[in-house]
């Protein structure tokens, strides 16, 4: 697709909202250093932003910073520039991304640097990385760090003692240590309200997710789905403009259903669904529009994906509770996607599978991303036992463009949706894989 057709790109008044809330995220961190903005920085599973705010600081996503890059094709030079500094190929691609921003400068998309962060906030949610990363940061900046340990939900429930663990933490460590960075005493009615709030935008965010179950599905899922989750994985959730974000998003979509129309792509309206996928594993920032490309060309809707429950899992009941604040943190983070057991995302997936009449489940295994990756393959075989129906495994890179080949994962998914056009006429459940 050329540039120019990109410009053309009709946007609905959400996607607009949304663009003007990032980039006036980044004006108020970029202008920290003049307006006295203490700046947090912490990871979109077990985001505490509703915490976050009741101090007066501001939120910066290293994972978030690393995503833009990759999309504004900026990602492969800063991976690169970490290389160089010594970091190995095998090491996650958000972090050598975020490492090579920080030698060029830890500039922003509005052209400004960001600031250096007075407060490392680790809410440590099944990938081990984290801390790894935060290690690096906090050397580079010799800032103060807290450390929320998230207990893995190693038998598949979380109990009250591992819920009364988290809370104690927040309560003799993570609170005090942002009251102090902050210099702003905690005022737990003030959480309240904007966990109120949250819990509004997470209403209206599962109704447009469970909106899929229609046929047509309205909305793509996955590539869709990665702009609708923005604002209330990250910066956003518990304001006043998440709400809004999320009011006007769900009207769009009501409007979408009530006419019986495809989910909106690229290069405009899906015109007819042939294939409905649920798809495990992050997408590949760095092509994404090209990879999405490749999709919507063969008719193929993505349903369900398990990449739009890294920040939480709101479509299986969780609300932020205003009633038990402090108890509802830990139950969010405890219950990240991240943070299951492979049992668990398992009968998720396969609750997904019937749940939105998918025909097929496709796995995109990211090269640089061992936490997320790990046991895939054998998730994919269990998947296909238990529904019956083909499955895919291709492999791709989150921002790292030297991942990504064009021709195989377009070959691979060619067949793969060959594979399900001779499943429907009764010819076997064969997978196909890396």
């Amino acid at each position: 697709m050329t540039q120019n057709a990109q410009q053309e790109i009709v946007k609905e008044p959400s996607m607009l909202k949304q663009k003007a809330m990032i980039a006036g995220n980044y004006d108020k961190l970029t202008s920290a250093p003049e307006t006295g903005l203490k700046v947090a920085a912490t990871y979109v599973p077990g985001n505490l932003n509703e915490l976050i705010m009741c101090f007066d600081m501001g939120n910066n996503l290293p994972e978030i910073n690393a995503i833009n890059n990759g999309m504004r094709k900026k990602s492969g030079g800063m991976i690169t520039e970490a290389e160089k500094l010594g970091h190995s190929e095998d090491v996650c691609t958000y972090v050598k991304a975020d490492v090579g921003m920080m030698a060029k400068g830890n500039i922003a998309p509005n052209g400004k640097a960001l600031p250096v962060p007075d407060l490392l906030m680790l809410s440590y949610t099944g990938c081990f990385t984290f801390m790894k990363w935060f290690e690096l940061l906090r050397d580079q900046y010799g800032c103060e760090t807290a450390m929320l340990h998230v207990p893995y939900e190693g038998d598949g429930v979380i109990t009250d003692n591992m819920r009364d663990y988290v809370v104690k933490q927040l309560k003799e460590e993570v609170i005090p240590k942002m009251e102090k960075v902050s210099g702003v005493k905690f005022d737990i009615d003030r959480l309240r309200e904007y966990m109120r709030n949250s819990a509004k935008a997470e209403d209206d965010l599962v109704w447009v997710l469970e909106s899929a179950k229609n046929k047509p599905s309205p909305i793509d899922a996955y590539f869709g789905g990665v702009y609708y989750i923005g604002p209330i994985f990250s910066a956003f959730r518990g304001t006043e403009d998440a709400i809004d974000y999320y009011r006007m998003l769900r009207t769009e979509i009501e409007a979408r259903l009530a006419a019986g129309k495809g989910p909106i792509t690229p290069e405009g309206e899906l015109d007819e669904e042939k294939y409905r996928l649920v798809v495990e594993g992050p997408p590949n920032w760095t092509s994404f529009r090209d990879f999405w490309k490749m999709f919507y060309e063969e008719g193929a809707v993505v349903v369900a994906s398990t990449y739009t429950k890294v920040g939480g899992v709101y479509d299986q009941g969780f609300r932020h509770d205003p009633d038990r604040p402090l108890e509802s943190l830990a139950e969010y983070c405890l219950g990240c996607y991240t943070n299951r057991n492979l049992p668990g995302r398992v009968d998720l997936i396969e609750k997904y599978m019937k749940e939105y009449q998918a025909d097929g489940f496709l796995i995109n295994s990211i090269k640089s991303c061992n936490s997320f990756s790990a046991g895939q393959l054998l998730m994919m075989r269990e998947i296909e036992t238990r529904t019956g129906k083909p499955a895919a495994f291709i492999e791709t890179d989150l921002v790292d463009p030297r991942y990504f080949s064009a021709a195989n994962v377009k070959n691979r998914l060619e067949s793969y949706f060959q594979m399900i056009d001779q499943k429907r006429r009764g010819g076997g459940s064969a997978s196909t894989a890396a």
